[in-house]
């Protein structure tokens, strides 16, 4: 993508970002200030409610894109899909509509966790809605793949799940979606390509990373059995990027050796 980057500011561009207070919406906004552009923070904290619409016109007055990074996964019927009509409508409404830039996960329209249902819903709507809009699906990130790792080890045993995945690390998500953000937008609402961490592994070699990098004991593999849909969605890899998807940032490996090591318990 082309960044329209300039000392200008009569050429800056606004960006609005939902979900700016949160770990990836605060790095867009980090990344969209350093490129020199203006970036909008819509959030609870800043007076914007997507579930209900409140403050969203003021926020998107002048906007050129929003990046759409407000998500809920305890709640996705409200903020994630809900939520984004709310935003599709208020776009809408603009004289000049803004190009969403709406963030969604790899393999979400084949497994049947509520979440990714919802994001599948949330898919539909920028895609029916005829706006300029890009739906751009990310693996998972480092940190959920950190947090599995860990759920995953119980004192010496280690539960091995039959669970692969090519993590990303959010930064580098963050500055893709800017890059769209600040590229031509399309005439009509388009998935762009998948995107991806450049590593891939399993829960067990995850588990691994993090006990050698907190120098923890050895722990014992403990083989569970893939019940259920969810699981077996995730077991048939669902989950990773296609061929297509563009790879890039860290890998969990080197990403994990670069975290503070947590103190044992």
């Amino acid at each position: 993508m082309m960044e329209r980057t300039t000392d200008d500011e009569e050429l800056s561009v606004r960006i609005v970002v939902t979900g700016g207070s949160g770990g990836l919406g605060s790095k867009v906004v980090a990344r969209v200030r350093e490129l020199g552009h203006v970036a909008i923070p819509a959030s609870r904290r800043w007076g914007v409610d997507l579930t209900t619409g409140q403050g969203l016109g003021a926020a998107l007055v002048g906007a050129d894109a929003v990046v759409h990074c407000a998500s809920n996964p305890v709640r996705p019927a409200r903020t994630d899909v809900e939520g984004t009509v709310q935003l599709l409508g208020a776009i809408a409404t603009m004289p000049q509509p803004a190009h969403l830039v709406h963030v969604s996960i790899v393999g979400c329209d084949a497994n049947p966790l509520p979440y990714y249902r919802a994001k599948v819903r949330a898919e539909e709507a920028v895609l029916a809605s005829g706006l300029p809009a890009t739906v751009v699906r990310a693996t998972q990130f480092h940190t959920l793949v950190d947090t599995i790792a860990r759920m995953a080890t119980i004192g010496r045993t280690r539960l091995d799940l039959d669970f692969s995945a090519q993590p990303v690390d959010v930064s580098w998500f963050a500055r893709e979606l800017v890059d769209h953000a600040l590229g031509t937008p399309p005439g009509g609402a388009v998935r762009a390509r998948d995107i991806a961490g450049p590593e891939l592994l399993t829960v067990a070699d995850a588990a691994e990373a993090v006990r050698a990098h907190e120098g923890r004991p050895a722990t014992r593999g403990l083989r569970v059995p893939t019940v259920g849909r969810t699981l077996r969605a995730f077991a048939d890899r669902s989950n990773l990027p296609g061929p297509d998807a563009r790879i890039g940032g860290v890998g969990f490996s080197d990403w994990i050796a670069r975290q503070p090591a947590r103190a044992a318990s």
